[in-house]
């Protein structure tokens, strides 16, 4: 095999698991290195420049980055990287002399942003410092979008969200708040140089089974009444509530149930429990407040008498697998029935674009959604970009950051003339951090602590509100030690052939066992199968290195490395070395928040 291109940005990028995971690729070991020293203002600016909303990810993230961190190759779970995040966002100082300034002369060019969610904020924020006049429309008083009306107040406080979708709306935006878009055509009228479309998925999944429209009056649809609730409208619920739906909203609707009146709260589920779409964490929640959980439970009518819901009847199943798809197949068992007061649907969301007319220029497939370019986020009418959940179909937060990002670099190279499709490339720089002879300027020691819990505030007083958080962060000391759980996967060992006098030291000192020195292959395949511990893992890249003095090469498994940097301390010749690789993501306009 070839020696490997270390030079290519991807490859250490994609060394680093935790920041290749996510969608917006936050430099996930230097914040928490930067939380280990203290510095939380600072690593709070180096999550908002790339994710944006710290406080707001720091309580709700999906967490790709977490199956994906290092330590899970050591011990069953991750560094709690969310909740660390929270804890920059929590005892940071002001951020305003941190803030980009914002040009009073704008560059002349103007655009609409419609939805003002994740995706749009983004747009706005990174757009901001370069000029641009942003106009941002939204049929909510407030900005934040699904942050606001879909997340219960109980993990996001007004406050954190608040502060955060401010922060970005105080750069200069335009508010159009209270304001239905209902024709793109009206919007493209009023001469704005591009159009984003960030208005997620604002249709929730209904449910058509026989009873619907005689209990229509005590059947919600989950995202609408979370925000019904959240802006005021609705204050209690019946005692006895079925929530259908195994994702992250079902979970919200069922623990806010629980601090609307509901006593008797379940959810039921048509899949098996281990198949369910919400995260583990949230499901955790939801048992913790006395929720259970019914599985393989297919719904098949609604009952009410006189006129109204009474509850729900389900066929009983049970999943089967051919040819790696899943079926549910009845148990042959008689139907059940589960009392409810009220019902609630939350089984998933769609996009609803009736207010862009089919004669501008913007295609639609054959599911009735725009066409949307997976990489600049651009349609068929130039002017016109899509993001978030209105883009790509419903994901998450961290994701729409991500796509309003990409679209932000498109519009201002649309603005300016320039080729979308030539996308800008990352800001990569690689360090040494040697201090000494054996001296790093990051702590490498690996802890053998296990992942701290977060704590919790006493369940009989947060069933008893709905805005009291329930989750109350780390404190500054568990937090520290939560820190030096990382591994520093961003610190690369770097490799010098010509140094090398192949003494096998490091090999003897690699408690993976993760560095082999054997003769060359030509298919990847065996020389992986040569290493001192198969590397098994493909998904992740093996180092190898030029030919050596010997005729044999160094081979190193990526996956498997710890970055303690002992090889490089037990180097007699200096050929290791310990090396900070930082990857930004560019932004609009190349702009640095940093």
């Amino acid at each position: 095999m070839k020696p490997t291109d270390t030079s290519n940005p991807e490859y250490y990028h994609k060394v680093v698991d935790c920041q290749y995971a996510c969608p917006s690729h936050t430099p996930v070991p230097q914040y928490i290195r930067l939380i280990a020293m203290g510095k939380y203002t600072e690593a709070y600016m180096v999550n908002w420049e790339s994710n944006v909303f710290p406080g707001v990810l720091g309580r709700t993230c999906d967490r790709p980055c977490e199956p994906a961190c290092r330590r899970g190759r050591v011990e069953e779970k991750p560094v709690a990287i969310c909740r660390l995040k929270r804890v920059a966002a929590d005892y940071k100082d002001e951020i305003e002399k941190y803030l980009p300034d914002i040009p009073s002369v704008k560059n002349g060019k103007k655009i609409a942003l419609i939805g003002a969610g994740p995706s749009s904020l983004t747009v706005a924020r990174d757009l901001a410092p370069l000029g641009y006049e942003l106009h941002i429309y939204d049929d909510q008083s407030k900005g934040g979008g699904m942050m606001r009306s879909q997340i219960p107040s109980f993990r996001l406080p007004d406050e954190v969200l608040n502060q955060e979708v401010d922060t970005i709306l105080n750069m200069g935006v335009v508010t159009h708040f209270n304001t239905y878009v209902s024709s793109m055509r009206d919007i493209l009228s009023q001469n704005y140089d591009a159009v984003f479309v960030g208005t997620g998925a604002p249709r929730g999944k209904n449910l058509i089974l026989p009873g619907r429209e005689e209990g229509a009056a005590n059947i919600h649809i989950g995202i609408e009444w979370l925000a019904s609730v959240a802006f005021g409208h609705t204050t209690s619920i019946g005692k006895r509530v079925i929530v259908l739906g195994g994702g992250n909203t079902a979970m919200d609707c069922c623990r806010t149930s629980r601090r609307m009146g509901g006593e008797d709260v379940k959810v039921i589920v048509r899949s098996p429990f281990a198949e369910m779409k919400a995260s583990p964490w949230e499901i955790e929640d939801a048992i913790h407040e006395d929720i259970p959980i019914i599985d393989n439970h297919v719904p098949k009518s609604f009952v009410s008498e006189n006129g109204k819901i009474s509850g729900m009847m389900f066929e009983k199943v049970k999943a089967v697998y051919e040819e790696g798809r899943r079926k549910l197949v009845p148990t042959g068992e008689a139907d059940v029935f589960y009392p409810a007061d009220d019902i609630i649907i939350a089984i998933g969301q769609e996009n609803s674009f009736d207010w862009i007319e089919r004669d501008l220029g913007i295609e639609f497939n054959q599911w009735n959604l725009p066409k949307v370019d997976a990489v600049t986020f651009g349609s068929s009418l130039p002017k016109v970009f899509f993001g978030g959940d209105a883009a790509l179909g419903p994901k998450n937060i961290i994701t729409s950051v991500a796509q309003g990002h990409q679209a932000a670099i498109s519009i201002d190279m649309f603005c300016n003339g320039e080729d979308i499709h030539q996308r800008p490339a990352p800001e990569t720089k690689l360090f040494s951090t040697k201090m000494g002879i054996h001296e790093w300027s990051y702590d490498n020691a690996v802890t053998t602590d296990l992942r701290f819990a977060v704590p919790h505030a006493p369940k009989q007083k947060t069933l008893q509100s709905l805005h009291m958080e329930v989750e109350l962060g780390f404190d500054l000391e568990i937090a520290f030690k939560e820190a030096q759980r990382c591994l520093n996967c961003d610190v690369q060992t770097v490799f010098t052939e010509d140094k090398c006098i192949e003494c096998d030291a490091c090999m003897d000192v690699c408690p993976t066992n993760c560095i082999t020195f054997t003769t060359n292959e030509e298919d990847d395949h065996e020389l992986r199968m040569k290493l001192l511990v198969p590397a098994i893992n493909t998904d992740q890249d093996i180092l190898v290195s030029a030919t050596l003095k010997t005729g044999k090469v160094m081979v190193k498994d990526e996956d498997m490395c710890l970055h303690c940097g002992l090889c490089a301390e037990r180097c007699p010749t200096a050929a290791w070395d310990m090396q900070e690789f930082l990857y930004k993501t560019s932004k609009a306009g190349n702009f640095s928040f940093l």
